[in-house]
């Protein structure tokens, strides 16, 4: 999500070095007896920054497991660099943790422009590139050309198609009015939406797009309005669907609103309410797959009952009603796996081996029925979600698991 980066010069200077780096011994870099170092970057600033709490939650959830024993008795290091969402900073800081830290894998790197700016640079040195934060189709799709990369979540075009067959189904003579982020995240997300309504995708009368750069969406929002949508199509990050909602409300405009999941946790939703209302934000539905903290049928569940345990001794201070937080650990738990199933001689071929070969019926953050299942030739672990409608200040799911 963001700009291009071009690579130029300053790349070629930077592969030969690690290049030459890597031929000085054959030590599998990031790896000793009883450490592996892995590392990400995440957005702690800038537009995106309400996403941090992705790399938090993983944090938290690996100091858990290293005073558990850690996995094959290895402590599992992650270290994670601000990017501020920017493509750029995210290939620099990028660059550090493989050749300056020289971590054994790169993991949980959030965002579709940050990671596509790595993913060329990180497949040539053949450092796994492992459960990227963010579902565009390409992390999956483009296996072939890019063998050491993962995706982690519901793809976009998959998440996109679910709306789009309920639409169909529910409100055939909808008008659709749909906000998205210009780039392959809001481009798969509207390409999804189009693929589920399948002979009924004329149901969507406008389209406006925004980029990252942007501060406002206002604009684009009133020509949706003007285009006399009825439904109202959020493809945004966080920041972006806040104001969404409060244009609504500003505008007059009475949609039926359906909101990414990117952006729909409780915790966004309770703000986007704060800038609009509280009927404003009433009836919105999104897409799900993982368990909501702030949901009561979550409370006595042992999964959260552990995320709350593991918030309150490794990450004091942060906010355990925060739903990307969740996705970390769910993220991290993954990891976990993959590590320990890559074997005692851990090395990158044998990480990479293990994560398309997971089987994972027993995550504890994920939503009961959902099996994290990858192959060779399949790179997106998570396949189902559920929808989900706001009320009353809560998500309430509906209609059962569904594949995208």
């Amino acid at each position: 999500m963001g700009r291009k980066v071009y690579l130029g010069a300053a790349f070629a200077c930077a592969l030969v070095v690690v290049s030459v780096a890597s031929a000085v011994g054959g030590a599998t870099p990031g790896v000793t007896s009883n450490s592996v170092l892995i590392g990400g970057t995440t957005p702690l600033s800038g537009p995106a920054s309400a996403y941090a709490s992705v790399a938090r939650g993983a944090d938290a959830y690996f100091k858990y497991k290293n005073d558990h024993g850690g996995v094959g008795r290895r402590k599992v290091k992650y270290k994670y660099y601000d990017d501020a969402y920017d493509p750029s900073k995210t290939l620099e800081k990028t660059r550090q943790l493989v050749q300056q830290d020289h971590v054994f894998a790169i993991f949980n790197t959030l965002g579709t422009q940050t990671n596509i700016a790595i993913r060329s640079y990180l497949n040539q040195l053949k450092v796994p590139q492992l459960f990227v934060a963010a579902g565009a189709t390409t992390f999956g799709r483009d296996y072939k050309k890019y063998p050491w990369t993962l995706g982690y979540q519901l793809n976009y075009v998959a998440e996109g198609s679910i709306y789009g067959r309920y639409i169909a189904k529910t409100k055939p003579k909808a008008r659709i009015g749909v906000l998205y982020q210009n780039d392959d995240y809001g481009k798969d997300l509207l390409a999804g939406l189009k693929k589920g309504l399948g002979a009924k995708s004329g149901l969507i009368v406008a389209k406006q797009s925004y980029g990252v750069t942007e501060t406002d969406v206002k604009a684009q929002i009133s020509k949706l309005v003007a285009a006399k949508a009825n439904v109202f199509m959020i493809c945004a990050t966080p920041s972006f669907a806040i104001q969404s909602y409060s244009y609504v409300r500003k505008l007059g405009w009475h949609p039926q609103i359906f909101v990414n999941a990117a952006s729909s946790a409780a915790n966004i939703m309770k703000l986007a309410m704060l800038a609009s209302s509280t009927k404003t934000v009433e009836g919105s539905i999104s897409a799900v797959f993982l368990k909501d903290p702030t949901d009561p049928r979550w409370a006595k569940d042992q999964g959260i009952k552990l995320y709350r345990q593991i918030m309150k001794k490794y990450s004091a201070g942060s906010n355990p009603n925060d739903f990307y937080n969740v996705y970390g650990m769910a993220a991290a738990f993954t990891m976990a796996d993959t590590l320990k199933n890559a074997g005692k001689n851990l090395t990158r071929s044998a990480v990479m081996k293990a994560a398309t070969h997971l089987t994972e019926r027993k995550n504890p953050f994920v939503l009961p029925g959902i099996v994290v299942r990858t192959t060779p030739g399949h790179r997106f672990p998570i396949t189902q979600a559920t929808l989900e409608r706001y009320h009353k200040g809560v998500w309430a799911s509906f209609g059962g698991l569904k594949h995208g």
